[in-house]
């Protein structure tokens, strides 16, 4: 996947070549996405407007006010140097030296699958490599990825999110009925222990997983409305996820909705909203740690995956990988019906691309984390660990299928 950045990066090294692509649907059901790219003296300038706000940039870009880096920053390939180029006082040297840092994370982080898969796999058959990653370390790396996350995003962003427009309300409604049902029915089905019952449950209610932006870009799908149904669902998962988790997973273990419901505003909507601010009002804050957070968002989901595994190896050895073949099938019903009723409703070939990978691709550290700190057993947070594996996969895999196709027809407007 990492070639597939200097694939794009290339494509911008003729210079004065001026491109505008506009993603548009209905102004009155649909997300406006107008994004313009400048590559002039190797100087970029980028910016996108939802909904005609033109200082929504969800895509990271640095050249309006606010704009951010995204924590898988390869979404924008556009913008593959343009952190570098941002500040056009800089010295060539140390523009290069940020550009350098930027690449590198950025082709780290493309492979995030691969390191997610190796983390579980060394927990699996190390455990003690993981001993030193306990709850306190857990809450820290998903804050910060959180943090990350919320630093892609500006308040206008935040705003456009609860505007639910068509798209935005098909994907946010198969997001909390699709995965939390498949997942009771998964466990029903299989005859799941208590523990991984719940656990499956819990990680089948969390909002939409971070490295859905990444792969809905590799499917040629709407990122924009990735982002933004990443960002409905993580906030409305204060409510939504100890909600549903109570009503599900109720009859496997006893569930504490209050406790679940106080900490995910600590791990979720507190970090998105300071990264927001910070982004609205502390740009060239934002500008300074951006070349970091792919690797740190990286790096903190595949040590909490791999710390859940290590905690339980000899459990999860001595299942049979049950759990495994419970998690497989979770995601891929939320795939499969993510993509499958949105193009019942009538929803474009691109956009049912974007909610099927949104639907079937969760935020498993927040499992992760919800399962260690309110849930007695450890093995709880087991299918949470494993769900991260299945997913990447899952989406990776779908990713490539989706980009060998021709490329699905679009609106657009000169």
């Amino acid at each position: 996947m990492a070639t597939l950045g200097s694939f794009f990066s290339s494509s911008l090294s003729t210079t004065a070549v001026r491109k505008r692509i506009v993603l548009s649907f209905n102004p009155r059901k649909h997300i406006n996405t107008r994004f313009t790219s400048t590559h002039e003296n190797s100087k970029h300038n980028a910016s996108l407007s939802i909904n005609q706000a033109t200082s929504a940039n969800n895509f990271g870009s640095s050249g309006r006010p606010g704009g951010g880096y995204s924590i898988f920053r390869a979404i924008d390939p556009y913008g593959s140097d343009a952190f570098a180029k941002t500040n056009d006082c800089e010295d060539d040297g140390g523009a290069s030296v940020w550009n350098l840092i930027a690449r590198v994370s950025d082709t780290l982080s493309m492979a995030f699958p691969l390191w997610i898969a190796l983390a579980c796999f060394v927990g699996l058959w190390k455990p003690t490599t993981f001993v030193w990653a306990n709850k306190k370390w857990q809450m820290i790396g998903l804050t910060l990825t959180m943090l990350g996350m919320g630093m892609t995003l500006t308040l206008n962003d935040l705003k456009e999110a609860l505007l639910m427009p068509k798209e935005l309300l098909i994907g946010f409604i198969l997001q909390y009925t699709v995965m939390p049902l498949s997942g009771f029915w998964v466990s029903k089905f299989m005859k799941l222990p208590s523990h991984y019952a719940a656990g499956l449950i819990l990680v089948s209610c969390c909002p939409g997983g971070t490295a859905s932006n990444i792969i809905t870009f590799l499917s040629r799908g709407n990122v924009a409305l990735s982002v933004l149904m990443t960002a409905a669902s993580t906030i409305s998962a204060v409510v939504m996820t100890p909600l549903l988790t109570s009503k599900l997973a109720g009859q496997y273990v006893a569930v504490d909705p209050a406790g679940l419901f106080t900490s995910t505003v600590q791990v979720v909507l507190a970090p998105v909203l300071v990264g927001a601010l910070l982004n609205q009002y502390c740009n060239s804050l934002v500008r300074l740690v951006s070349p970091a957070m792919p690797l740190v968002a990286v790096g903190s989901v595949a040590i909490l995956c791999g710390s859940a595994i290590s905690q339980n190896s000899t459990a999860i050895l001595s299942s049979g990988f049950q759990v495994v073949l419970a998690s497989c099938w979770l995601h891929g019903l939320g795939f499969s019906f993510g993509y499958i009723i949105s193009r019942l409703l009538g929803v474009d070939v691109s956009s049912s691309r974007t909610i099927s990978v949104e639907v079937g691709m969760q935020n498993s550290v927040l499992g992760v984390v919800l399962a260690g700190k309110h849930f007695g057993n450890p093995l709880t947070a087991v299918p949470c660990a494993v769900s991260s594996v299945c997913h990447s996969i899952y989406g990776s895999i779908l990713a490539g299928f989706w980009r060998s196709l021709p490329p699905p027809k679009s609106k657009l407007e000169d």
